[in-house]
């Protein structure tokens, strides 16, 4: 590793340097060049790239948990199964018992082509609905204050044994854990993300505070103290890792913007990105950047200096 000479930074550059209290001055005495700077600025980001996806995971979960619980909760089906001769009878004996159960807002019999939309996923267009033993689907709304549906399901089989109520909570429950899940996933892939980034951080300052050791030693000499070098590698690293941060979320958020969005799947899937006020969020990132560095910055540069004299 090449030690930068001190020819390049002269007694009275120094001197500036330490009485100036400005971030221009204070970088003086510390040399622009070396290889941390561009580590510095890569690994920031880097870093900020990636938290600008799990930030957007994060939402695009929480969004879908949120939709799911919604929509489901208050919407079930009705499953009618039975002999051709018998399904009309039971269809009509179904509805005559959801238009009289407080609580049901709405009850629709669901046509063929509504159902073989529902089935396309898995077998295909042009599915002959008539051809096959599918059972008669009734879709009912759930009014705000709720019904029993126990008791509803004691009274459908006993108008029509061949009816079952069906609530989704078989796998509501588990498509809304899961999607609470990778929420939390990408709230700690933030979190790994930050603390990487601290520990590169950490890092590149003890390689630059190491290869300026003939520059700290002449800055001893000449009266500084060792907060004030600590405070000029501070301020270097510091405005380094916010810069690097913001070029990483503007790259960030422009891929997530230019990724194609399947809001329009069906009415059924939420797409990665942003929605709204949470195009703001990234902006965060830099600044979040920026107060890891002078963390990770003061406090490797002190310790090192402390154990170097």
């Amino acid at each position: 590793m090449r030690k930068p000479e001190l020819k390049s930074l002269d007694l009275a550059t120094l001197w500036r340097g330490l009485t100036r209290p400005d971030a221009a001055g204070a970088d003086r005495v510390v040399p622009p060049t070396g290889f941390t700077a561009q580590l510095t600025l890569f690994s920031a980001a880097a870093m900020a790239f990636l938290a600008v996806f799990a930030m957007a995971l994060a939402l695009a979960t929480g969004r879908l948990a949120e939709r799911w619980s919604s929509e489901l909760t208050q919407t079930m089906t009705v499953r009618v199964q039975a002999p051709p001769d018998q399904i009309d009878r039971q269809v009509n004996a179904v509805m005559a018992a959801l238009d009289t159960t407080p609580g049901i807002a709405e009850a629709r019999v669901l046509p063929d082509e509504q159902v073989e939309k529902l089935l396309e996923p898995w077998f295909g267009p042009d599915l002959p609905i008539e051809a096959l033993p599918i059972p008669r689907l009734i879709e009912l709304v759930e009014a705000d204050e709720g019904f029993d549906a126990e008791a509803l399901r004691l009274r459908l089989q006993g108008e029509a044994p061949g009816a079952v109520l069906d609530d989704h909570t078989r796998w509501r429950q588990p498509l809304v854990s899961a999607a609470n899940r990778l929420r939390i996933l990408g709230l700690f892939s933030l979190l790994l993300i930050a603390s990487a980034s601290g520990a590169m951080i950490t890092l590149a300052a003890k390689a630059a505070l190491a290869a300026n050791g003939q520059v700290i030693r002449v800055l001893r000499l000449v009266g500084a103290r060792d907060i004030t070098i600590a405070t000029a590698f501070v301020r270097r690293f510091t405005r380094r890792a916010a810069l690097g941060a913001a070029g990483g979320t503007v790259l960030g958020m422009l891929a997530i913007w230019a990724l194609p969005s399947v809001d329009g799947a069906g009415g059924f899937l939420t797409g990665l990105g942003f929605r709204g006020w949470g195009w703001l969020l990234p902006v965060l990132i830099p600044v979040v950047a920026a107060a890891i560095g002078f963390v990770a910055t003061r406090w490797a540069a002190l310790r090192m200096l402390r154990e170097v004299r």
